[in-house]
């Protein structure tokens, strides 16, 4: 990070981004095959859009906040008069591959089908094309940003490595911004569980509530005076519980009380990076990637 604080829109100090990924059944079957078929298991997973959308939608607009959701292309199709709602509350939708496919598994090319199909069956359910990505899970290859940027692709959320938003190499007018994630700004670390198939391998517990709730204010005050970019990412059959809900309830209701922060979608954050922001520093993890994938000299 560089030693000047950027300065957000309005002289805000910090930027708060929202984001929920709805992949109803289909993450977990790319990443747990042995839950294919096994509709109790899977019903975990389909609560979401039974129960966790509708919550999830109550809570954002009761504190009058947008978020930014990524939705694989069967969901869209599967789910197409809930996606409509979610684009229709004014909401931003990404595209997330079409049955939230596992990319460490996939080359260039495979990656490039899947995103393909899952960006047109989305654009079709909403009538607009998304200009987000989510990878739900693995490492895209070299050369697959540069499939996004063809597409019309502004903005990923895929990758770590930073607390502010940064630019996939190389830098210029149609460069794709990144706003990177944390696992402790997950729901799913915290609260994935099944008792068989074991999610996740090892077994864990569910985590406290309060201890969860107290993670993401400690994480909020850090973001905040460092002024950097705090991005939550959310899953509807996780968060959208009868308990859970209550917990993002009441951390919304805390953020909206702080003072010099902007509320903004993905889709903002990385139009307004792209406008104003320099280019990466020397040796960003980013630039290190592009170099070994022999994509810079």
């Amino acid at each position: 990070m560089s030693a000047e604080m950027p300065r957000w829109p309005d002289g805000a100090r910090t930027s708060v981004v929202l984001t929920i990924d709805f992949n109803d059944i289909h993450d977990i079957v790319a990443r747990e095959p042995a839950t294919e078929g096994r509709e109790k298991t899977l019903s975990v997973w389909r609560y979401g859009a039974r129960r966790g959308v509708d919550r999830v939608l109550d809570v954002l607009d009761k504190h009058r906040l947008k978020a930014s959701w990524f939705v694989p292309g069967r969901v869209a199709e599967e789910h197409g008069g809930l996606v409509r709602r979610i684009h229709g509350a004014g909401h931003e939708l990404g595209s997330n591959g079409y049955r939230s496919e596992i990319f460490d598994g996939l080359d260039l090319a495979q990656q490039q089908e899947a995103f393909a199909r899952g960006h047109a069956a989305l654009a079709d359910v909403i009538g607009e094309m998304p200009v987000g990505f989510r990878s739900a899970s693995g490492n895209w290859a070299p050369g697959f940003d540069q499939t996004l940027r063809a597409a019309g692709i502004r903005w990923s959320s895929s990758w770590r490595g930073d607390d502010l938003p940064y630019f996939h190499e190389p830098r210029g007018a149609a460069s794709l911004v990144e706003l990177p994630l944390h696992y402790e700004l997950e729901d799913e670390p915290y609260f994935a569980f099944n008792l068989y198939p074991p999610v996740p391998p090892g077994q864990s517990r569910i985590a406290g509530y309060r201890d969860v709730l107290n993670n993401w204010r400690q994480d909020f005050a850090g973001f905040q005076r460092y002024g950097l970019c705090y991005l939550l990412r959310l899953h509807p059959e996780m968060i959208g519980t009868t308990g859970r809900i209550g917990l993002l309830d009441e951390l919304l209701g805390e953020l909206r009380g702080q003072p010099d922060v902007w509320f903004a979608t993905g889709r903002e954050v990385a139009d307004w990076w792209s406008a104003t922001q320099p280019p990466n520093a020397s040796g960003h993890p980013a630039e290190i990637f592009a170099r070994l994938s022999g994509l810079q000299p």
